[in-house]
């Protein structure tokens, strides 16, 4: 059956508003929410409430009655997102990719992994994250930097995606991992690339907007945070992401734009994380700071 989106169009500020509203309607059952930068130019922002199909007159009604006192003006409107089989559609032109010792590769391309690589599976699909993108292979090859260099007894996969990064953590280090995404596609296509790569355990895959589901205080605090997503939602997150970091602990950053960087930079230090690295790819860098 075909999941259904109901969503709002808004603006930046006035989307942090809905986000609370939807909350506080709607998390307690279950449900994902999420906003999404749409056109940042023209400040255009999405709402959304992602629901089974067949809850579509119940749950308008119930977003109809959550948001219209507070906004009256706004409509909702819905998108179906079908069942499509994008494994098959995306194969093409995928080629492996190494990052340090990771090789990231399609199920077509098993015969290319060597008997030293550390090997991740991962088809193209509806998440982000094939390693192909300047962004994931960047925070491929911190991982592997920074769980080699210090001890980390935990991890936290932030806007998770494939869940290529929570993958590669798991497999380098036998330590839990805790793997979010706002989007349940997202979350449900990691958590089956994380069966195919023959993890049982050690991976938990959450839906999450932000930072307020309760998993995070369950799994946390991090040794490591992990976060690849893009340079304003980073910082804006800034103080909650650190407040979620353990003592010693690192953070690795990405979705940023070369131009972006200093900004990223300026919302981190302000809470106290020191600059350890900085990798370019392709007009993207990757960030790695730590907790002094």
């Amino acid at each position: 059956m075909s999941d259904l989106r109901l969503f709002v169009t808004t603006t930046e500020k006035q989307s942090e508003f809905i986000m609370q509203l939807m909350t506080a309607a709607f998390e307690d059952d279950g449900y994902a929410i999420a906003t999404m930068e749409m056109d940042e130019k023209n400040d255009i922002w999405e709402a959304s409430l992602y629901i089974d199909f067949d809850e579509e007159e119940a749950m308008r009604e119930k977003l109809d009655e959550a948001l219209s006192p507070h906004i009256p003006d706004l409509s909702i409107h819905r998108e179906v997102i079908p069942d499509v089989d994008w494994i098959a559609k995306s194969l093409e032109g995928l080629s492996p990719v190494r990052a340090g010792r990771f090789l990231v590769h399609g199920s077509h391309d098993r015969d290319r992994v060597r008997p030293h690589d550390i090997a991740i599976e991962i088809d193209a699909g509806q998440a982000f994250g094939t390693g192909h993108h300047g962004t994931t292979a960047g925070c491929l090859e911190v991982i592997e930097t920074v769980m080699r260099a210090r001890k980390v007894r935990n991890a936290l996969d932030l806007g998770t995606g494939s869940g290529v990064l929570a993958i590669a953590a798991r497999k380098l280090r036998p330590v839990p991992v805790l793997a979010t995404d706002i989007d349940p596609i997202a979350t449900r296509v990691a958590a089956g690339n994380i069966r195919r790569n023959g993890i049982a355990s050690g991976i938990t895959t959450v839906t999450a907007p932000g930072f307020h589901s309760p998993a995070f205080a369950e799994h946390g605090p991090f040794d490591l945070i992990i976060a690849n997503i893009l340079a304003r939602p980073l910082i804006r997150m800034a103080p909650q992401l650190a407040s979620h970091l353990a003592p010693g602990g690192s953070v690795i950053l990405s979705g940023i734009l070369a131009t972006q960087r200093w900004k990223v930079l300026s919302a981190y230090n302000g809470q106290h994380l020191r600059h350890v690295r900085t990798i370019w790819r392709n007009g993207w860098v990757t960030i790695h700071l730590d907790r002094p």
